[in-house]
């Protein structure tokens, strides 16, 4: 079994990008006191990955916070492990260093430089103390090539936009490693209002050639891309929406194919407002089993 107990179920989210720190504290305070064992972060507006999981550490006592990711393109080797150090070192057990190429440009190679980064990461000396409990680290990955380097180089893998088909095939490379992967979901039930939400979510992946490279690897065809909207097949493979019961049971699907855990990103959410009442109703139906 992985060497990560992140429990079955964790709340990954971009609002936080939004709110003050005084909002982050209360919210990742609340979500603590409701259960939630992870909570996930990516870093992509302006929220540099460390501070921003520091800061969310330092409100807290138990939540795990997980770095999904932590981009390795800007960021020097060094100053990763050293700011990982510390967190782990202050936190022990209580973060988990997620690690990403951060998206792909033309004539970039994702998996060499993602290697040669683990490299320089794993050779990195310094004078601070050695935590207790070592950094504890995770690669995003889809195809089989970097969930090898996952599964050899880190604890596992994080996953992002994916279908639960591609979670099963992702456990048949990952062996007994780690398995994170993040779903949207939205509290919607009327079909056409829900697709027409969840297609303005994924439209910036369904126009990004990377994430077109992989949807397409996931067996979706030109139609189903449709120019950057995504047919129904598409939308609701990606995004899991309806009433509560039917999104739970959907997101059951993903521990059944083979992750560890499920990360929840509830999309629908304006900037600046919170989906507090989604994790709560969440909380509610999937941490008391």
């Amino acid at each position: 079994m992985s060497e990560l107990a992140l429990g079955r179920f964790g709340v990954w989210t971009f609002d936080f990008e939004h709110l003050a720190a005084s909002r982050m504290r209360e919210s990742i305070q609340e979500l603590e006191e409701l259960g939630w064992p992870a909570f996930w972060v990516p870093e992509l507006f302006g929220r540099e990955a460390l501070t921003h999981a520091g800061f969310l550490l330092s409100c807290t006592e138990r939540i795990t916070v997980v770095n999904g990711i932590a981009q390795i393109r800007p960021r020097e080797p060094r100053w990763t492990h050293s700011g990982a150090n510390l967190l782990a070192d202050a936190y022990p057990g209580r973060h988990v260093l997620g690690l990403g190429f951060g998206g792909a440009r033309p004539g970039t190679k994702p998996l060499r430089a993602m290697r040669a980064y683990l490299d320089d990461l794993d050779a990195a000396a310094t004078v601070n103390p050695e935590p207790e409990v070592p950094i504890r680290r995770i690669l995003a990955a889809y195809g089989p090539k970097m969930l090898e380097l996952a599964r050899d180089r880190a604890a596992g893998a994080h996953t992002y936009h994916v279908t639960v088909e591609h979670t099963a095939q992702a456990r048949e490379v990952l062996g007994d490693a780690f398995l994170g992967v993040e779903h949207a979901v939205l509290f919607e039930t009327d079909p056409g209002k829900a697709r027409e939400i969840a297609r303005e979510h994924l439209h910036p992946y369904l126009t990004q050639e990377y994430n077109v490279a992989k949807f397409r690897r996931l067996g979706y065809t030109d139609a189903d891309l449709d120019h950057g909207r995504g047919s129904d097949r598409l939308v609701d493979d990606l995004v899991f929406w309806g009433d509560l019961d039917t999104i739970s049971a959907k997101l059951q699907h993903h521990l059944d194919a083979g992750a560890d855990h499920v990360g929840i990103q509830v999309i629908g959410t304006q900037p600046g407002e919170s989906a507090m009442p989604r994790w709560r109703l969440l909380a509610d139906a999937l941490l008391s089993r």
